[in-house]
């Protein structure tokens, strides 16, 4: 199948890998040849990860990388067979991409976008004629290891383009979820607002960082604690989601949290920028007692 993914940041790099290492011949587009380049060095570091714990051969990482096209020619799309579209979490730049890309591609192309909050059916109003090959498939960060993806149908979806966009799902070793549309579909539906609620208790002082992924790690279970996640998802994310939510239902339960906002004004977004709740090295490794501390 022939794949172009729209936007080369970590989760467009890295769902470029997906489907590169599931034997997809695949095109990453971005508008720089920088950014390009970044999502190169992305996937390369995840697959010399792979050689060094003998999971891949050199052989098949240099195959790997080899097949890899890359452009910021969109018109490079004309022959895709299904497009992801993983650019910023902006509905006019989503809507802008789609029409420019009604032009250029195939009449059976599937449309899938990784937004994690936005309307698709909004979305899919940018191509009216083939609103119905627009699905979103929401894979969750990072990529190329965590198995959910949220496979949301727009009003407009039909049922066909569901059933393609799900086995190619399963095929790709993911676990997809059938969900209609809805303010946050499943999984940040019930993630985000808890991250919010986290960082309302740090910020009313009643607990660090530390302690509050602690007490949710070993009293609820978790992994990796809220703000460690909201860490890792990035605080741009988070605030946007929240916004949708809200402005979505109108529900004060879901009104962002200040501290929230003022972290992203700060530009502390967290792993890549190297603060958030907590400090990371430029691999994006925590720094031992690096909290975020009030002022």
């Amino acid at each position: 199948m022939n794949v172009c993914v729209f936007g080369a940041g970590n989760m467009g790099a890295r769902i470029a890998e997906v489907f590169l290492t599931n034997g997809h011949n695949v095109t990453m587009l971005d508008i720089k040849e920088e950014f390009i380049e970044r999502g190169v060095k992305t996937i390369t570091g995840d697959l010399n990860f792979l050689v060094k714990k003998e999971k891949m051969t050199e052989e098949r990482k240099n195959e790997l990388l080899a097949g890899l096209k890359t452009s910021v020619d969109r018109s490079v799309a004309k022959d895709a067979d299904f497009i992801m579209e993983v650019i910023l979490e902006r509905m006019d730049l989503k809507k802008d991409l789609l029409k420019e890309l009604d032009g250029i591609l195939p009449a059976h192309c599937i449309i899938g976008t990784n937004t994690s909050a936005l309307s698709i059916t909004e979305i899919a109003s940018a191509v009216p004629a083939r609103a119905d090959k627009v699905i979103g498939c929401h894979f969750f960060n990072p990529a190329q290891i965590m198995k959910l993806v949220e496979v949301t149908r727009a009003i407009q979806t039909s049922d066909e383009t569901f059933k393609t966009a799900f086995e190619l799902m399963t095929s790709l070793g993911k676990t997809p979820v059938s969900v209609v549309e809805g303010p946050g579909f499943v999984v940040n539906r019930i993630l985000i607002p808890m991250m919010n609620e986290a960082i309302g208790i740090y910020a009313d002082g009643l607990a660090s960082p530390s302690d509050i992924d602690l007490a949710m790690q070993n009293g609820a279970g978790m992994k990796s604690g809220p703000l460690h996640t909201a860490d890792l998802v990035g605080h741009d994310v988070n605030l946007a989601i929240m916004e949708t939510l809200y402005r979505e239902t109108g529900d004060p339960k879901y009104r962002p949290h200040t501290l929230l906002r003022k972290m992203v004004r700060a530009g502390w977004l967290g792993v890549k920028t190297g603060k958030g709740f907590f400090t990371y090295d430029e691999r994006g490794k925590e720094i031992p007692g690096g909290d975020l501390t009030m002022r």
